[in-house]
């Protein structure tokens, strides 16, 4: 095969591929790089920050798409092989997954610290539901990508059938990404504007002096949502359009609007990374009050002599 693959020329290469076009070889390697520095550092930030979950996450979204553009540069040199394109289509589809749970995380986080009476969903119920939103979505991708490939491998069946299902995961996922976005803006307006879902009689009175850390990982997120939402977007009308449709049979589109747009999110949280912005683990455990409660309570520690209570 490869040795007919050689002697053919470029426009029977695309014939035979069922991409309806061959990816470009240095494209593929350049993405696989990319990913991999990324993936890496994040690996690396992740022990030092103790951020376990990070693991799971982004570094797990950075290996499979990693796969993926592999499974592409394997495709750019044998153009005409079924494995290397169901391998690519499958994992890029459900790779960003992992990296949209750590966006959940993060809100999550902020939320605990600035206050949850400006937030519809509390912090911990916020991660469990975005985050099994995101796993549905993960499973739904899978098993239509399973069955795309089983019908085009065994060719027995339509493949279509397992691209519906797949954009059915993409569709969940593109709308549980728009909600949370809309969540998250609702609650840094009502946070900057002091207008709490609801009134907490535990709660200190609002404070507008938010740390450092916390707005440049708040502008870390925003700019990670409208990466992860381009490329959302994105592949909903490829998959909406067909497998033979124009849009999934132009490369430009999937480097720029699937491969550069997941490249940005990951190395956004490299750069604006929730371990330096918002500290490593240990401080994540012991920030369950908010900034102004702990400034608080440690001025108590600090300027009463134990044994003396305040009158």
């Amino acid at each position: 095969m490869s040795s007919v693959l050689a002697s053919a020329d470029p426009s029977s290469q695309i014939d035979i591929s069922p991409y309806g076009y061959v990816p470009t070889k240095w494209i593929c390697i350049l993405f696989i790089v990319l990913f991999s520095i990324s993936a890496l550092i994040h690996l690396g930030q992740a022990f030092h920050s103790r951020l376990w979950w990070l693991l799971p996450t982004i570094v797990l979204a950075g290996i499979i798409e990693i796969i993926g553009w592999s499974g592409r540069l394997w495709s750019s040199i044998n153009p005409g092989d079924l494995d290397p394109f169901l391998m690519q289509i499958t994992t890029t589809i459900i790779a960003p997954t992992p990296l949209i749970a750590a966006n959940f995380v993060i809100l999550g986080e902020i939320i605990k610290r600035l206050g949850q009476q400006y937030s519809r969903l509390s912090a911990i119920y916020y991660t469990i539901i975005f985050c099994s939103c995101d796993i549905i979505a993960l499973v739904i991708q899978a098993v239509g990508g399973a069955k795309a490939s089983i019908a085009v491998q065994t060719d027995n069946g339509d493949p279509e059938v397992g691209g519906h299902i797949m954009l059915a995961g993409i569709v969940f996922q593109l709308v549980a990404v728009i909600v949370y976005l809309s969540l998250a803006t609702e609650f840094l307006v009502r946070y900057r504007k002091d207008r709490p879902v609801r009134r907490s009689t535990a709660a200190p009175p609002k404070s507008f002096a938010v740390d450092r850390g916390v707005k440049l990982m708040i502008v870390g997120l925003a700019l990670d949502g409208v990466f992860i939402l381009i490329r959302s977007i994105y592949r909903t009308i490829e998959l909406a359009d067909g497998w033979t449709g124009r849009i999934i049979n132009t490369q430009v589109y999937f480097n720029v609007l699937d491969g550069a747009a997941i490249v940005c999110a990951m190395f956004t949280l490299n750069f604006f990374h929730p371990g330096f912005l918002l500290g490593k683990a240990h401080v994540w455990s012991s920030r369950s009050k908010t900034p102004s409660e702990a400034d608080s309570e440690i001025k108590e520690k600090t300027t009463t002599p134990p044994g003396v209570s305040e009158v």
